[in-house]
């Protein structure tokens, strides 16, 4: 198919498979005549793989990532599905890969249509193809419509309530060439911190959170000068090395394992930002890898809870970090909605992102049958010292979004 063409869709249920040279995320998004999802249970991805009528079929054994759309169970009010491709690298870029989506007979596997979008180069997500009602038939049409700001920025465009996305306006026709640019990988703080002003008290009858606390007793404070420590929940670390506060950059790393043999567990660890009156500023999480002109980095996302080492990890250049963050709370969660008791092994621990020295470490004893988890925060002192405090509290929440509240009520 040429860009832009569209033809009879000619069977009822169908495949949409997207290949690229580079591994590829590809996504399905049901929308209404208004162009718009009619909540997000109606985006459809490794995440969340099921939605009516459309079905995500992860890449195994040399078959690519894909959509499986059978129109007959599409609910009427749909009036398009649109297929979608991202890069599994958040920061890389679509130059020189030309991903080809193939729409198959899901019963024979026989090819309907190919489409490769052209003259790709900025985008960082697609939207590759769309299978759309005319009246009572069923169509096709080659899109090739490019994104600068990845899936976030399709899925905003589309209704989707993705936190903190991209504005959706950094859009553009792959053929123009016109998409924004993908932004540049962020440099490596380094300018220290200055120690956050004292935040003043709310007045008497305001509704203002009291500031977070203002410093750990000296006396029995746990520090870093004898080496890791080791902590249960509800207890706390400064840390600092010889009276000084420590401000290089470490990495929470987070692992966890299947309590079942052969199962995948998809968690999702993220890190949410509050300042002194624990209102959220911002959140790092498999959406968005960088905050802070990249003070926080999150790795990506884990997609099987398998292997050895930490399966997702989160990097904090403390001396980058703006002075008004003044806690972060480190989560855990199960968008898919699988429990906490499907797991086991969990921990959390702190390493010198410098020398790959394990700092803290936080085994998480229990499981419950929830879909979030507080697993530790840090909280900067008005001395400009940070204390690392294990949590290990679950809730009920299967995304970074609806962890916010809780997590500021544990500062």
């Amino acid at each position: 198919m040429a860009q832009g063409g569209n033809a009879p869709l000619g069977s009822a249920r169908v495949v949409v498979e997207v290949a690229a040279p580079k591994r590829l995320d590809v996504s399905g998004l049901l929308l209404t005549a208004a162009g718009k999802v009619r909540s997000d249970a109606d985006f459809v991805f490794f995440n969340a793989p099921q939605g009516p009528g459309v079905t995500h079929r992860p890449a195994a054994g040399g078959t690519p990532d894909a959509i499986a759309v059978d129109t007959a169970a599409v609910p009427e009010e749909i009036t398009r599905i649109v297929v979608t491709a991202s890069l599994d690298d958040r920061r890389a870029t679509f130059a020189g890969t030309e991903p080809t989506a193939t729409v198959r007979d899901a019963d024979t596997g026989r090819e309907l249509f190919a489409f490769t979008p052209p003259r790709l180069s900025r985008e960082t997500a697609l939207v590759v193809v769309e299978v759309y009602r005319r009246g009572t038939e069923w169509k096709v049409r080659a899109v090739g419509q490019g994104y600068a700001n990845g899936l976030a920025g399709i899925a905003t465009d589309f209704g989707v309530a993705v936190e903190d996305a991209a504005p959706a306006d950094a859009t553009a026709d792959a053929a123009t060439g016109s998409s924004p640019a993908a932004p540049a990988a962020p440099p490596v703080p380094t300018t220290p911190p200055t120690a956050p002003p004292r935040p003043s008290t709310a007045p008497q009858g305001s509704a203002t959170p009291p500031p977070m606390p203002s410093g750990s007793p000296a006396v029995g404070k746990i520090t870093l000068d004898k080496g890791r420590v080791n902590l249960v929940k509800g207890g706390s670390v400064s840390l600092e090395k010889a009276g000084k506060p420590f401000l290089a950059s470490v990495r929470m790393g987070l692992g966890w394992e299947p309590a079942g043999r052969g199962r995948n567990i998809d968690l999702d660890a993220s890190v949410i930002a509050f300042d002194a009156q624990r209102a959220k500023i911002d959140t790092a999480w498999f959406m968005k890898l960088s905050v802070f002109n990249g003070a926080i980095a999150h790795s990506g996302d884990n997609l099987t809870g398998k292997g050895g080492g930490d399966d997702e990890a989160i990097t904090v250049h403390l001396g980058g970090l703006p002075p008004e963050v003044c806690g972060l709370v480190f989560v855990v969660n199960s968008f898919s909605g699988q429990k906490f008791t499907d797991i086991k092994n969990a921990y959390c621990r702190l390493v010198d992102a410098a020398t790959e020295e394990e700092l803290v470490r936080f085994d998480l004893a229990q499981s419950e049958p929830h879909t979030g988890v507080a697993m530790c925060k840090l909280v900067r002192q008005f001395s400009g010292e940070w204390v690392m405090t294990a949590l290990g509290e679950y809730v009920d929440a299967k995304t970074a979004r609806s962890m916010v509240k809780p997590a500021a009520a544990m500062l």
